[in-house]
């Protein structure tokens, strides 16, 4: 059997010699071959327009390139291929930014997989990092117990050996509540250490009462010389206070010399924000329905509340539709010959898969436990050509011509003057809506190409009754339009935001219908296409964009991409792992980042709190995930919960190495 290995390299412009993405093929067999091509996909995506230099661009879709050699090369064993395109749409920063998947397609059609190696850069010679880096937790502490997010009170003293774990005593229906969710989560964290257990094993008796008039969650743990109370209005208020008695019990049990166990005193807590999410794209990369429960636990333990789910991209659709099973037929799946082929490092292999309704059920059910309500995101009009690939019937039929996203899809996105997509809109919405009961709806609206649908009749005519002939006019002139827009939005007023527009609010009316709030990126409020009253946005693409939202009177959530995008880079060196397009954010700005500097107090009003974003174009290694969420990941909830005059970036990293991961263990560099 003929095997191969895939090297690719990266070569900055320098001196007026244009960048280079080196693509790099060797015969590891014993035969020599002729007549093949290569595929490979990483995040680095090759132009529609580049040169490749040795060699023929034979398709090309976003991230997935599909080459071959010149005419009768014969590629002998031992001897290595080289080409080199020169045109990136989106360059390399990282050394995981280029191919990390290929496979060779022989003559006969047969498909060999080949090995990968990490992309090299020129003149970056550091060792290539992976896992969470290493916070080691300091002899001496600059506070004595260990708590994130941060409380809004701590008065405690006194000291005492750590128990061995709690012996729960709830009262009342919601304690009783807190208290199983509580068991449980520690028992899946920390399987090894019984954080709780009954008084026949020296389990420290813990009260959990109810207290009226605290915030919906708010909590207060009194401590005595071998017991503790945790005192709230509500269940989620009793749990949160759980929460942190764990917290400080590992820290104690731990790190004795470092980290104490009061015996006096109290706690007294609540959120700065009602709103502290994070958001895990699952169409880049597939996680299983075990791995998305893992990450909500893991939010909860850092006291998150949200979870915002990306379930359907270019790249794939994950969510079962009763009504349209080619969504999940098709859509759900990548490889060579397929609808969709490999991306984002998926082989040539079938790779992929979906979320049956039964297992959203129960991831649901899991997060609602845990205090954290799931939101759903369907991401429209732009961003679907999966979908679109399924059914092709959501298509203008008279449609003509290209456009391409910023990412490089063509023809990627709903038709708001073509019927048919609202019936099938309004049905997925009804769907999912049934599968979600926290009841937002999140439609995405972001990155719509500014030529979308520019060669089509039906949205040509729309844009005439809408805006007149001049703008119909205007949006002719852009057909066959390849430029590298983020979105429509960049350019105000153009004819695809104006149909974008008009597409939003329209299903933003169906969603509001069903008593359900939207929930959109920041492109949903363009032109006011949402009801202030009934969505809130998320401001993803700088600081500025965050701040006019909120003067404007949109809630709003804050996300910048310079600070809060997880998929970017710790550092600007090669050796990190990440994406880059928003810059870099290690640990310590991402902490320091404050959502609300300079802010007035009426758009104060409308600063509903702070989301993480883990988009996965980068995450093609669990080991690259745990790498770039962790610890930025408890790094944006302490900014949800802990009040800006008591955040401390001293006492955060004295504390952060106790808080569980994703995958590994923290890593030594």
């Amino acid at each position: 059997m003929p095997s191969f290995s895939l090297v690719t390299t990266w070569t900055p412009a320098k001196d007026g010699e244009p960048l280079g993405y080196g693509i790099e093929l060797t015969n590891t067999g014993s035969e020599p071959v002729s007549g093949f091509q290569l595929g490979f996909s990483g995040p680095a995506r090759i132009d529609p327009h580049a040169t490749l230099e040795n060699g023929k661009l034979l398709k090309r879709l976003s991230n997935h390139t599909l080459i071959a050699p010149p005419d009768g090369y014969v590629l002998e064993p031992g001897q290595t291929w080289t080409a080199t395109a020169r045109g990136l749409s989106y360059g390399l920063r990282h050394w995981s930014d280029g191919a990390n998947s290929g496979y060779v397609v022989l003559a006969d059609g047969t498909v060999v997989v080949t090995g990968t190696a990490p992309t090299k850069g020129k003149g970056h010679n550091a060792p290539l990092l992976k896992g969470a880096a290493k916070f080691p937790v300091p002899a001496k502490a600059a506070v004595p117990v260990s708590i994130i997010p941060w409380p809004k009170s701590v008065a405690t003293t006194g000291a005492r050996i750590a128990p061995p774990g709690f012996d729960l005593k709830p009262q009342g229906e919601a304690a009783n509540r807190a208290a199983a969710a509580f068991a449980g989560l520690v028992d899946d964290l920390f399987p090894v250490e019984a954080l709780v257990r009954p008084a026949s094993e020296a389990g420290m008796p813990v009260s959990i009462v109810e207290k009226a008039g605290m915030g919906p969650e708010a909590y207060e743990v009194a401590f005595g010389e071998n017991s503790a109370t945790v005192s709230a209005t509500t269940r989620q208020g009793m749990f949160y206070g759980l929460v942190t008695l764990g917290h400080i019990l590992r820290g104690a049990r731990q790190y004795p010399q470092t980290f104490l166990f009061p015996t006096d005193g109290t706690i007294t807590d609540e959120p700065a924000f009602e709103f502290r999410g994070s958001h895990l794209d699952v169409a880049r990369q597939f996680y299983t329905g075990a791995e998305v429960m893992r990450l909500i636990k893991l939010m909860s333990w850092n006291k998150m509340n949200k979870f915002h789910w990306h379930l359907t991209e270019d790249e794939a659709w994950r969510l079962e539709i009763d009504a349209y099973p080619q969504l999940t037929e098709i859509a759900a799946w990548r490889g060579h010959g397929k609808a969709l082929p490999p991306l984002l490092g998926s082989g040539p292999q079938p790779t992929g898969g979906y979320y049956s309704k039964d297992v959203v059920r129960q991831i649901v059910a899991l997060a609602d436990s845990l205090g954290v309500a799931v939101i759903p995101e369907i991401d429209m009009p732009g961003h679907f050509y999966a979908a679109l690939q399924a059914l092709p019937e959501l298509r203008d039929p008279a449609e003509k011509g290209e456009y391409q996203s910023v990412q490089g899809f063509p023809n990627n996105s709903l038709n708001p003057a073509h019927e048919p997509v609202y019936k099938f809109v309004e049905t997925v919405v009804d769907e999912v809506l049934e599968l979600f009961p926290a009841n937002i709806f999140h439609l995405g609206a972001d990155e719509v190409p500014l030529a979308a649908w520019s060669g089509s009749p039906l949205a040509l005519d729309m844009i005439e009754k809408l805006a007149g002939p001049a703008m119909r006019a205007k949006h002719e002139k852009q057909f066959n339009q390849l430029g590298n827009h983020h979105g429509a939005d960049e350019i105000e007023g153009s004819p695809t935001a104006v149909l974008q527009s008009e597409f939003i609010r329209r299903v933003h009316k169906y969603i509001a219908s069903k008593g359900a709030i939207t929930g959109g990126w920041e492109e949903a409020a363009h032109g006011d296409a949402v009801a202030k009253e009934s969505s809130y946005v998320i401001g993803w693409r700088n600081v500025e964009i965050n701040k006019a939202l909120a003067a404007r009177g949109f809630d709003i959530v804050v996300s910048p991409g310079q600070r809060y995008y997880l998929d970017m880079a710790n550092g600007i060196s090669w050796a990190e792992p990440g994406a880059g397009w928003a810059g870099w954010s290690g640990p310590q700005e991402t902490y320091e980042f404050d959502a609300g500097e300079g802010w007035g107090p009426e758009e104060l009003k409308h600063l509903k709190g702070v989301q993480s974003c883990i988009w996965s174009e980068s995450m093609t290694d669990r080991a690259i995930f745990d790498r770039l969420v962790f610890p930025r990941l408890s790094a944006v909830a302490e900014a949800g919960w802990t009040p800006r005059e008591r955040k401390s970036w001293n006492r955060f990293k004295d504390i952060v190495g106790l808080m569980p991961i994703m995958y590994g263990n923290w890593a030594a560099e």
